[in-house]
């Protein structure tokens, strides 16, 4: 690129010189040829003055005026050629000296299709491309301030509670055998919702900055998720609700991190567990084909606004805002669930209305880890 510009530029300077050149010579020889044929009329007319004469005689005097003249207009033709270019460099210099001040905004209008025109289209991307960056610092310092709050606020909400039930138990005022199973019961419910904001907040930090290893296998998709839900059956009664899993065929095998897998599914069972208790019930779809697999994880409980819909999968966006022992958490897990799905090249949506809230995971049936690294970092 940088030999293009300046053989275009060299290119364009010597088509100026010609052009300057040729119309120098064609004014000196009209110049020249009508002023001898002046001084020859005025000789044959007997009107012949020293400036006639010198003309005539092609003398030295002369000669430099002639010189002089076309250096004058050679030079006023390529100034006259090279005047758009020069005020196009000079637009160029002022945006430059704006950007240097910190007017990021500043952009130059790209005209023409030369040197200038792509230096000022770089000008426009290099600016661009700082905002960005910009943009980017500023948005990982804010997420850096809110994680702070966030993780402040809900390790201490717990850590609070336990540390009161704790110092109930170990004080001197004796505690009935009832309550103090009671407060153990609480104290320990805290403990393992304290462990729960714990791994999600390591998970998501080592998924969003790629110091997890994925392990890629075989495995049955059908089965995980007949496993999962199984595992989580405990969960369902404590919320009365019910599941279902309705699959397209008996059995699926697709090539994944079956670890990462359970813990993506594992989320949206939970997610749907959390907030669909008003529904009673909870349905898992799996649809295969020959090359992708579509699950979904459908609850019937809250409606989530149209307007919050694309925020769900941002870090710490919670629909229910209030951060009580039954819904709250980091606000990470549909993060950690996108991170996942990312991480395999496959896609994840959500849509919601009156006939439930549905989580849509589209995964690759046969998938290369190694084609999605080198895909994401190029």
């Amino acid at each position: 690129m940088k030999n293009n510009m300046g053989g275009s530029y060299r290119a364009r300077v010597l088509t100026h010189i010609v052009y300057s050149a040729i119309i120098t010579c064609l004014v000196e020889v009209f110049l020249i040829t009508n002023l001898s044929m002046v001084a020859k009329y005025m000789q044959q007319k007997g009107q012949i003055s020293a400036l006639s004469q010198l003309i005539l005689e092609q003398h030295t005097a002369v000669v430099i005026l002639y010189v002089l003249f076309g250096i004058l207009i050679f030079s006023v033709t390529f100034m006259l050629l090279e005047e758009p270019g020069i005020r196009y460099m000079g637009r160029i210099s002022d945006a430059v000296e704006s950007i240097s001040q910190g007017n990021l905004g500043t952009e130059v209008d790209v005209t023409g299709d030369d040197e200038f025109s792509a230096m000022a289209a770089n000008l426009n991307k290099m600016a661009s491309d700082i905002r960005t960056l910009m943009d980017k610092e500023r948005e990982a310092e804010r997420t850096k301030n809110e994680l702070i709050t966030n993780v402040a606020h809900d390790l201490r909400t717990p850590l609070t509670s336990i540390i009161g039930y704790l110092e109930l138990l170990a004080g001197n005022t004796k505690v009935p055998a009832e309550m103090e199973h009671k407060y153990i019961e609480i104290a320990y419910s805290k403990a393992r919702r304290l462990e729960k904001l714990i791994e999600d907040l390591f998970g998501f930090t080592k998924l969003n900055y790629g110091k997890i290893a994925m392990h890629v296998g075989q495995l049955d998709i059908v089965k995980l998720l007949s496993q999962l839900l199984e595992e989580a059956y405990p969960n369902f009664v404590e919320k009365n609700l019910s599941y279902d899993l309705q699959s397209n065929v008996p059995a699926k095998t697709i090539s994944a991190d079956g670890n990462l897998l359970a813990r993506l599914f594992d989320n949206l069972i939970g997610n749907a567990i959390k907030y669909g208790a008003d529904g009673k019930r909870v349905l898992v779809k799996i649809h295969a084909e020959d090359d992708t697999v579509t699950v979904s994880v459908t609850n019937y409980g809250y409606v989530i606004p149209a307007d919050e819909l694309p925020l769900l999968f941002n870090k710490f966006y919670r629909v229910e805002q209030s951060r009580s022992t039954t819904t709250g958490g980091t606000g990470l897990g549909l993060a950690i669930a996108k991170e996942i799905v990312d991480m395999h090249g496959g896609t994840i949506s959500v849509s919601s209305d009156l006939n439930g809230t549905v989580f849509t995971v589209k995964l690759q049936v046969y998938f290369d880890v190694n084609k999605e690294n080198f895909a994401s970092q190029s």
